[in-house]
Parts: C-alpha cells; sequence; structure tokens
C-alpha cells in the first residue's frame, strides 16, 4: 500500500507524517514527536498540563491514532487543512494573542536573522525595544536607514530598534539591509501577524524593559519617502518615541489599551491559508499554492498582510494596478487596520 504523506505546519514550522488514510488523521506517535503533547490514559498532555480527549467523540477514532479536526481545537488553536495538498496549518493558541491585545504581554516569537541565526524577544529583555514589521512588497522597506539612525540616536538610552521583514527569504531582504546593524530578521509564516494582530506594514509595537507592550500596533515609517502618498509623516512618530525613551512619556498608554480589535475567525484561517500557500511555494509546489492563496485573499480581502503578500509569490507585481486597485478599495473601505491611528502631527 503507497504510504500518503501530510505535513503538518506547526506555526509554520513543517513537519512530515505518514498520515492514517486522511490528512486530519495522525499517528499518537508522530503527534508526539511533532507537537510534543502525548496522549495519557488523562488525555493529551504536555509536561503538567492536560487536555481531556478520550471523552470527546472521534478525538481517538482507533487505537493509536488522533483525528486533528478534533484535537487541535482543543489545544485552544486554530487549523485548517488543505485535503488536496496534504498539507495542515495550525496556529498560535490563542491565548498568546489574548496576550498580547487585552494583558499586553508581548507574545514571544523566535526568527531568524539574514544570516540564519535565530533571535528571541527574550534578548532583548532589559531594554526598550521599538519593533518593526516591514516588507519587500511595500515601499517601507526603503525605510530601513531612518530606523538605523534611531537606533544609532537613541541606543546609548537603552533603545533596540528590531525590523522583521514578512518575507520567504532572506536573499530577497537582503539588498535593503546593506550598511544597516540593527537586527533584520524575517518571518516567512507571518507569525508575527496572528501573534501582533498586524494587518499592514509598517506596523510598530513598543515594548518596555519587562516585556510589556506600552504602544501597541501603529503605522509608522521611518523617513519620508512616501509621504505625499500614504500621507503619513514619520517626525511625530519618531519624536514620540524619543520622549517615551528619553522622558518615559506614554501618551497613547491608556488609549492603547483595547486598541488593537482581536483577529475574526476568517482573518485567522486567512493567516493559515496562507501559510499552506507560502509554504508550497517554498517547496516549488506553485501550481497548488495558487488555491490555498486565493481562499485566504478571499477571506481576508482587505488585509495586506494576506493579500498583498500573496502577489510576489503568485508572478503579481505588488506596486503594480492590482495593488493600486486594493489600496483604493483599502481607502474606501476606511483603512481598516488592527491597532492605532498613525501620527500625523499639528497642522
Amino acid at each position: 500500500m503507497n504510504e500518503s504523506i501530510t505535513t503538518l505546519l506547526w506555526e509554520g514550522e513543517p513537519y512530515d507524517y505518514v498520515d492514517e488514510g486522511s490528512p486530519n488523521l495522525i499517528g499518537v506517535a508522530d503527534f508526539e514527536r511533532l507537537t510534543g503533547w502525548d496522549l495519557r490514559d488523562e488525555g493529551l498532555c504536555s509536561g503538567d498540563a492536560c487536555v481531556p480527549v478520550r471523552d470527546r467523540a472521534g478525538a481517538v477514532p482507533s487505537p493509536g491514532v488522533l483525528d486533528l479536526d478534533q484535537v487541535i481545537p482543543l489545544l485552544d488553536r486554530l487549523h485548517v487543512i488543505d485535503h488536496a495538498a496534504r498539507v495542515v496549518s495550525v496556529g498560535s493558541t490563542q491565548q498568546a494573542r489574548r496576550d498580547a491585545l487585552i494583558s499586553r504581554r508581548a507574545p514571544t516569537f523566535s526568527l531568524p536573522a539574514l544570516d540564519g541565526s535565530m533571535h528571541s524577544l527574550e534578548e532583548l529583555r532589559g531594554r526598550l525595544t521599538v519593533l518593526v514589521t516591514f516588507s519587500t512588497w511595500c515601499g517601507c522597506c526603503y525605510d530601513l536607514p531612518g530606523w538605523q539612525a534611531l537606533s544609532d540616536e537613541l541606543g546609548t538610552d537603552g533603545l533596540t530598534v528590531v525590523a522583521v521583514a514578512f518575507d520567504q527569504e532572506a536573499a530577497v531582504v537582503a539588498p535593503f539591509a546593506e550598511g544597516i546593524t540593527i537586527p533584520v530578521l524575517y518571518d516567512p509564516s507571518h507569525l508575527l501577524s496572528e501573534l501582533y494582530a498586524i494587518s499592514n506594514v509598517p506596523t510598530v509595537v513598543w515594548i518596555d524593559e519587562s516585556g510589556t507592550i506600552v504602544r501597541p500596533n501603529t503605522p509608522a515609517f521611518g523617513t519620508d519617502l512616501f509621504a505625499d502618498f500614504h500621507g503619513v509623516p514619520s517626525g511625530p512618530h519618531l519624536e514620540a518615541i524619543r520622549a517615551w525613551v528619553r522622558e518615559g512619556t506614554l501618551d497613547h498608554d491608556m488609549a492603547g489599551r483595547e486598541a488593537v480589535a482581536e483577529l475574526s475567525p476568517d482573518e485567522l484561517s486567512a493567516r493559515l491559508w496562507f501559510r499552506i500557500g507560502a509554504h508550497l511555494h517554498r517547496v516549488g509546489r506553485d501550481n497548488e499554492a495558487t488555491a490555498p492563496f486565493e481562499t485566504a485573499r478571499s477571506l481576508a480581502p482587505l488585509d495586506f498582510t494576506v493579500a498583498r503578500a500573496a502577489m510576489p509569490l503568485t508572478g503579481r507585481d505588488p506596486f503594480g494596478q492590482e495593488f493600486m486597485d486594493l489600496y483604493d478599495e483599502w481607502v474606501d473601505a476606511g483603512r481598516p487596520f488592527h491597532g492605532l491611528e498613525p501620527d500625523l502631527g499639528t497642522s
């Protein structure tokens, strides 16, 4: 009998397993190996934490087999399955997003730098951090020199600027990072888009020494290169960062507590379908990637981290007419964004 191989994308990381006749059916041993959750008498367990599953109909359809459609929701996670491509995409825990959006504890992450080394948020504890998300499919990729200049100016005052690109490969980001010494990471699975509810770039997040988000998602630029187009000057936000670092001023502190709305179920699903498309693209299965990208776009049509981000991965121009049409539609819809309004200064 031919074995059917399914790929599990666990928070974006790919793991292959021999399924039990359908992508949603996985052997208990494989599930433990890939996720760290093992099946015991009391349920699925990771360390001391256990979730009852045996009393849930269909969760263990046969000895030694788990049904992902039944099990994954019990782990506080969302998932989608591309049965045709045999890929399962599992998101982060909903608690991680609640930590960011309600409790304002910055969710941890580990992402690669352009040289392949891995870096985590914990490395920045004890310093003020400005987290800047950008992408090569956005003109904001040309802003890195501005963020570098801010880091040079305020680094001795305790500020670290970290830039994270929503791009698939280090090679496409590297040309924009020449001469840049601030950490430049890349996030091929858009983990930060899910964890921090980021729906467009550039999005900037301020995190204090203890790992608390003191100013959530804000559209902000490091230079005024394209200010005539998007209408957001860089100066007011950069001045606000200076005031925070040097004087401890947080004008948006209280307003920011409930400023970032949770991603809707469709927006969450869109991110998981996008990850499937991105994975298929990375492994050279571009013909199969089109369908999940289109599913993602249909679920979140005005989310730039989904709709625009898929353009270069499917041979379309992210700066062409299709983008302009998307931009006009976004403006007509009121510029939807998960976060604060941009700093526009005073007239």
